[in-house]
C-alpha cells in the first residue's frame, strides 16, 4: 500500500501534464479561429458598459449596439489607415535612417579610438541596424492588421455577444450544480474582468494620445504610429512602456539626435509614471496583482500560443485565469503563486 500511493500520485501528475500539453497543442492549432474569438470577446467586454449607459438613457438596445459598433468600426478603420500609411512611409525612409546611423557610428568609432579602443567600422555597421527595433514594432502592428482582416467576422461576433451579455451571468448560474453557492463568485469574476478591461482601455487610450502629442511637439516622424504602439503595449504593465519606447528612441536618435532622444525618453517616463502610478491605481484601486516575472512569462507564453494578439492580451488573459482561480478553493494556491508582492503586503496589513 505504501508503494502504490506514491506511484498513483506520479501517474496522476504525468496524466495531467500530458493532458495539458494536448490541450495547448490543440489551442495552438486552432489559433486561427481562437484569436478572432478572443479579440471579439475583449472588444465586447470593453463596449458593453457603453451599451449599458445608452440603455439607461432610454435608447433601445438594438440602436445602442449599432451606435457603439459604428463608433468602434470608424475608430479602427481610421487608425488602420493612418498606421498603414505610416508603416509604408517608414519602410521607404529606412535606407535614409540606415545612412544616418552609419554616419553616427563612424563618429563614435573614431571618438573611442582616441582612448585606444579600436573597433572595425565595417563590423560595427554590419551588426547594428536601426530596422531591428523599428522593424519589431512594424511586425507587431502588421500581425495585428492580419487579424483585423477578419474585421467583418469580429464585428458580427461582437454584436451577438453584446446582445447576449445581460443573460450570460444568469446562464452561468443555472449551468452550475449549486448556483446559489457560486453566485457571488461568478458575479465578482465578471465584474472584475469587465472593470479591469474598461479602465485599462481608457488609461491606455490616454497614454497613446499623450505619447502622440509629445512626439508631434518634438517633430518626430510618424507620431500616430508610435502613439498606437504605446496604446497597445500599455496593456502589458511594467515592461510594456519600455518595449513601446525602444523603437521611438531609436528613431529619435537618428532623426533628432541623442539630446532630443533623451528628452523624449524623459517624456515617456513622465507619462507612464503619471498614468501607471497615479491615474490607473485611482480607478482600479490596486495594480493588476501579478508579479513582474509572471507578466514577462505570460507575454512569452501567450505570444507563443496566439501570436501578436496573444502578446497584447497576455496580461488580461492571465488576469482572468487568476481571478477564476481565486474564486475556487482548489485553485487558490496557484492564484497566490501568480500574485505579486504588493498584493500579499496589502492582505497582510488588512489581516
Amino acid at each position: 500500500m505504501g508503494i502504490s500511493q506514491p506511484s498513483s500520485g506520479v501517474l496522476k501528475g504525468l496524466l495531467i501534464t500530458a493532458a495539458l500539453f494536448v490541450v495547448l497543442a490543440g489551442l495552438k492549432s486552432a489559433s486561427v479561429i481562437l484569436v478572432p474569438f478572443l479579440l471579439s470577446t475583449f472588444i465586447a467586454i470593453i463596449c458593453n458598459p457603453l451599451v449599458y449607459r445608452m440603455e439607461r438613457y432610454k435608447i433601445p438596445k438594438p440602436l445602442a449596439v449599432l451606435l457603439v459598433v459604428l463608433i468602434f468600426v470608424s475608430i479602427v478603420l481610421s487608425l488602420a489607415g493612418l498606421v498603414g500609411t505610416s508603416l509604408s512611409q517608414l519602410s521607404e525612409e529606412m535606407p535614409t535612417y540606415r545612412e544616418q546611423l552609419n554616419e553616427q557610428l563612424v563618429w563614435v568609432v573614431e571618438y573611442i579610438a582616441q582612448f585606444n579602443v579600436i573597433l572595425s567600422k565595417e563590423l560595427v555597421m554590419e551588426h547594428v541596424d536601426p530596422s531591428a527595433a523599428m522593424g519589431l514594432a512594424a511586425d507587431m502592428l502588421s500581425g495585428l492588421g492580419n487579424v483585423m482582416a477578419n474585421l467583418f467576422l469580429i464585428i458580427i461576433t461582437v454584436v451577438f455577444m453584446l446582445f447576449e451579455a445581460p443573460s450570460m451571468p444568469h446562464k452561468l448560474h443555472v449551468a452550475l450544480d449549486d448556483p446559489q453557492m457560486r453566485l457571488k463568485q461568478i458575479g465578482k469574476f465578471l465584474t472584475s474582468v469587465n472593470d479591469y478591461l474598461a479602465i485599462k482601455t481608457l488609461v491606455s487610450l490616454a497614454t497613446g494620445v499623450c505619447v502622440s502629442l509629445m512626439l508631434w511637439a518634438f517633430g518626430l516622424d510618424f507620431p500616430v504610429l508610435w502613439g498606437v504602439l504605446a496604446f497597445l503595449l500599455n496593456y502589458i504593465p511594467n515592461i510594456g512602456s519600455i518595449i513601446a519606447a525602444v523603437p521611438t528612441m531609436s528613431l529619435a536618435v537618428l532623426q533628432l539626435g541623442p539630446a532630443h532622444a533623451g528628452f523624449i525618453g524623459l517624456g515617456y517616463l513622465l507619462i507612464n509614471t503619471i498614468m501607471g502610478n497615479m491615474v490607473e491605481p485611482r480607478f482600479l484601486g490596486k495594480g493588476v496583482g501579478l508579479s513582474t516575472l509572471v507578466v514577462f512569462l505570460s507575454l512569452i507564453f501567450w505570444g507563443w500560443l496566439l501570436g501578436t494578439v496573444g502578446m497584447l492580451l497576455s496580461v488580461p488573459l492571465t488576469m482572468i485565469i487568476k481571478i477564476a482561480l481565486e474564486s475556487t478553493k482548489e485553485g487558490k494556491w496557484l492564484a497566490v503563486l501568480l500574485s505579486g508582492d504588493e498584493e500579499h503586503k496589502t492582505e497582510a496589513k488588512a489581516a
